[in-house]
């Protein structure tokens, strides 16, 4: 296990130092000026004023000079000065980093909630209505466009039934928690602020159903597909030979060797939640890395978009790592 962790870990090394490379050589060659679109028609006019600009944001320095400066202060923690913000991009990302965890998580918990228990069911009422609902909702899960899915269930909930709150992280007129964590529900409850709880929960209940709607698709599917393996294998037959029930012959042999491919692929889904909520921050107005992403993009804010886009990579490579360790604890074969 300890050669497992040690190639595991040196492998993550490797990867990161080549994230760095390809997201600063992606981030300095588009096509695009980023000072001179942050400057007005005026001040873009002054060759002495673009100049400083330039200066100040080492836009004037050789490439490699510069990606040294990038890795150095990297290893400092420093991730650069916005452009757009002028603020340190560490300190976007700390302001800007609670709402996404706390969206994702909740998609990712109402992923597994949802789509664990359905995948068993279609697997073991093969063929019934239960099934075929299963399949329904993988595909459409899958196959609808995150902003349509986000605008539909605006229009339906909010605008004509009103069952639901608007965009945003809370009413116009209510107040965030103390911070503590940045996350509105457990702020909330640590400070005992029940109003603001519920009102932070409905306003997470539409975004985090659009998130978490593509993951319920594939770990519903996942689930099934694995289940239906395990199912047909011959400890299982032989259980049921021994006059075992059904649920403990389900829960006790089939489940536990069914959920090894499906912590895999709910390691990525985590990651994929956390970095894949552009469309769903922006339709619903979330504050977090998302819209902060759309928005650095859209000013070509190089710095913050070189720093979410490194964060993006070694989000997933370490959850990968997770995935990977948890992976050989259920299989020995794996770490062999």
């Amino acid at each position: 296990m300890l050669r497992f962790l040690i190639a595991r870990t040196g492998a993550l090394v490797a990867m990161t130092l080549l994230a760095t490379l390809v997201v600063f050589l992606i981030a300095n060659t588009v096509p695009g000026d980023p000072v001179l679109a942050q400057l007005g028609d005026q001040a873009a006019s002054d060759p002495v004023f673009v100049a400083q600009w330039r200066h100040e944001y080492g836009l004037d320095r050789p490439l490699w000079e510069r990606y040294g400066i990038f890795v150095v202060g990297l290893l400092h923690g420093d991730l650069g000065r916005s452009i757009h913000s002028q603020r340190p991009v560490l300190d976007d990302v700390a302001e800007y980093g609670p709402a996404t965890l706390e969206l994702a998580s909740v998609s990712f918990i109402l992923t597994l909630a949802v789509g664990i228990p359905l995948g068993i069911l279609a697997a073991v009422k093969r063929d019934t209505w239960i099934d075929h609902l299963a399949r329904i909702v993988s595909l459409l899960g899958v196959s609808s466009p995150t902003f349509w899915l986000a605008f539909m269930l605006l229009a339906v909930f909010y605008g004509y039934l009103q069952a639901a709150p608007g965009p945003g992280r809370l009413d116009p007129i209510g107040l965030p928690p103390p911070t503590v964590t940045g996350a509105y529900l457990i702020d909330s409850v640590l400070a005992g602020d029940w109003d603001t709880f519920r009102d932070a929960a409905a306003h997470m209940v539409l975004p985090s159903i659009v998130l978490a709607s593509a993951t319920i698709g594939l770990i519903t599917r996942t689930t099934r597909a694995s289940m239906l393996e395990s199912i047909r294998q011959d400890y299982v037959r032989m259980g049921r030979a021994k006059g075992l029930k059904e649920s403990r012959v389900i829960m006790r042999h089939v489940l536990p060797n069914a959920l090894v491919p499906v912590v895999t692929l709910g390691g990525l889904a985590y990651a994929n939640l956390l970095t894949g909520a552009v469309l769903t921050e922006t339709v619903f107005s979330w504050p977090g890395l998302g819209r902060y992403t759309f928005l650095s993009a859209a000013a070509l804010d190089f710095p913050a978009i070189m720093a979410i886009t490194l964060l993006v990579a070694i989000t997933y490579l370490v959850v990968n790592l997770i995935t990977d360790i948890s992976y050989a604890l259920l299989d020995p074969r794996v770490r062999q």
